[in-house]
């Protein structure tokens, strides 16, 4: 199966049960609940619930613990991007082509539909029952916790703010993303790690040093398409970074410097996946697709 039909098999059984959880007849207001699922199904690319399919299937991981451990990690970028699009924050109308949650059903309604997927992520793992140990189950729900929080996604986010309308270095501008893009992208790799048996330091060493190059690698290519792609294509405006007043990498290390840069990234991280003792081909293709794609 190419590279293309994988992330769309992702997309729909990662939607499929997330649906399927809105489909039952919760005990909440009918508002809320229409603004939570409107805010988890945002036509994302689904990258996360990817990478844990992929690395759980590479290591022999079964099927209904990827599910839920997928659907927990979407769970937990959509509340950051309902938050994301707040006035507050970045202020935005437009998430991929379509009006953002606060637009649609309000501010507040906004901001609890985004605490509402936070707290169903830890939900969903916590009353699963996996069939691996339940000692790996914590570590998953502490993996999610950290890569979550102020040491991982919430913290960058923190830096994002502080480092707006200043100037910062590379280094520092590395040290924000690793943490509010990169931290969430590792840990789906780590979830989908840690859900098989055959669970290994080695392997979940090598898998993070994968992890923190693809999610910079990510990022980077972000910020180039931010300035070389249309607003059509991105599905937010164009250029909204440079109007943000936000460091970006085409900014401090020019166009074809940050070029350079993914590429660096893509090297390494095909380095540490050759050193996992498993077909890797799959995430080895992924990261190739992070850094040459279009939007």
């Amino acid at each position: 199966m190419q590279l293309k039909e994988q992330l769309q098999r992702a997309r729909e059984d990662v939607e499929a049960h997330l649906n399927r959880y809105f489909e039952l007849p919760l005990n909440t207001e009918k508002t809320i609940k229409e603004a939570t699922h409107y805010g988890v199904l945002n036509g994302g690319k689904r990258l996360r619930p990817y990478l844990v399919y992929a690395t759980g299937r590479m290591m022999g991981a079964d099927k209904a613990d990827l599910d839920i451990l997928a659907a927990a990690i979407e769970c937990i970028h959509s509340y950051s991007l309902v938050h994301d699009d707040l006035p507050a924050m970045d202020d935005d109308d437009l998430r991929r082509g379509r009006p953002t949650c606060h637009i649609v059903y309000g501010e507040a309604q906004a901001i609890l539909a985004g605490d509402a997927l936070q707290t169903l992520a830890f939900d969903l793992i916590a009353n699963h029952q996996f069939a691996v140990p339940a000692s790996q189950q914590v570590k998953m729900i502490a993996s999610l916790s950290k890569a979550s929080g102020i040491e991982g996604m919430v913290g960058g986010q923190a830096l994002d703010i502080e480092a707006t309308d200043k100037e910062i270095t590379v280094a520092q501008l590395e040290r924000i993303h690793q943490l509010k893009t990169g931290a969430l992208l590792n840990c789906a790799i780590t979830l989908g790690a840690l859900s098989a048996k055959s669970c290994d330091e080695h392997t979940l060493a090598q898998l993070n040093l994968f992890g923190q190059a693809i999610g910079l690698a990510f990022q980077v290519q972000d910020d180039i398409l931010d300035v070389e792609a249309d607003t059509e294509t991105l599905g937010k405006p164009q250029g909204s970074d440079i109007a943000a007043n936000k460091a970006t990498y085409p900014a401090l290390l020019g166009m074809a410097g940050a070029k350079q840069k993914a590429q660096d990234l893509l090297a390494q991280a095909h380095q540490a996946l050759e050193a996992i003792d498993y077909d890797t081909s799959e995430l080895a293709s992924l990261a190739s697709y992070i850094v040459e794609r279009n939007y």
